[in-house]
């Protein structure tokens, strides 16, 4: 079992690519970026696992990658996945908002969904499924933990944050069971403990829809610990400037507040020409062969070969 601190094992990192199909076909123009050599540069700004870096060197022989990613164990996982791709591939450990290229790149692709092997390795804390410490960190070696977190703030910046990363509309009810259970005991056991305090906020019937109750909380303190939409918007308003003209940008989002920005920056930056009108989604057949691409949200702009003004 993968503990923090431990060496990565890559073999715990097992991550099915979502939406590979349209990423595939969003992405099959990159041919006509390459360079006079024929060579050009994709960045995958969350390597995870690369699965879909694998795929898009796969189809395009000729293209590079610069994988970028701050968990080692997604790094260690990616590595040895994308080994038959030899000098082609450059991994980086580092969070995609700090990164800047050396050169134009003629693709950037974000993934931004919390990956399976992430959610379903309890030390990582990212899942009330399984039993771990409140931890939620993506790079497992800094930052602020989710139990710090909601020690450090009072109930109501925790409510406020609960209603904004997580829009769930027992924010203050849910703040206020959290605080005073940390003033009776001094800290959750763990993930099962806070989503048990969180469901006790709901009402009996309300318990046992198809969507258990904790996940707008767990979502919230997961953006929270991660700035999750700091990084993206930092993300949304640099990358159209490594892209060469013409070059893809593609972002796969999981949930409304990511969806939103990510639309807003393609329809707004002159800079960008948005290619889907409309967010693409999974198939049915792809939802019930990989239940966590239902929220999956895949949308398509290029840099404009001209920018007016």
């Amino acid at each position: 079992m993968l503990r923090l601190g431990d060496p990565p094992d890559s073999a715990t990192f097992d991550h099915v690519p979502v939406l590979a199909e349209p990423v595939l076909a969003g992405f099959a123009e990159l041919e006509g970026l390459l360079d006079q050599r024929g060579e050009g540069v994709l960045i995958d700004c969350t390597l995870g696992g690369g699965g879909h870096s694998a795929l898009l060197l796969e189809a395009h022989p000729r293209l590079r990658l610069i994988g970028l990613d701050q968990d080692p164990t997604a790094r260690a996982a990616a590595a040895q996945r994308l080994a038959p791709f030899g000098d082609r591939v450059e991994i980086v450990a580092t969070n995609f908002a700090t990164y800047t290229p050396a050169e134009p790149v003629v693709a950037v692709l974000a993934d931004l969904g919390v990956s399976s092997p992430q959610l379903d390795v309890a030390e990582r804390g990212f899942s009330f499924r399984l039993d771990g410490p409140l931890d939620m960190r993506m790079n497992p070696d800094a930052g602020e933990t989710a139990a710090a977190l909601i020690d450090r703030l009072d109930e109501t910046e925790l409510a406020d944050l609960i209603y904004a990363y997580g829009e769930e509309r027992l924010s203050r009810r849910i703040a206020r069971r959290i605080k005073h259970d940390l003033a009776e005991q001094g800290a959750y056991g763990g993930t099962a403990a806070l989503a048990y305090a969180v469901a006790g906020c709901y009402p009996p019937k309300a318990r046992r829809g198809r969507i258990h109750p904790a996940t707008r909380t767990f979502q919230a303190l997961r953006i929270a610990v991660n700035d999750e939409l700091g990084v993206l918007d930092r993300l949304l308003s640099s990358a159209p400037d490594w892209l060469v003209p013409g070059g893809l940008f593609g972002v796969i989002s999981f949930h409304s507040l990511e969806d939103r920005r990510v639309k807003t920056a393609f329809v707004s930056d002159e800079r960008l020409q948005r290619i889907t009108r409309k967010a693409v989604m999974a198939t049915t057949e792809e939802e019930e062969r990989n239940p966590r691409s239902r929220s999956a949200r895949l949308r398509l702009a290029h840099r404009r070969c001209t920018i007016e003004g």
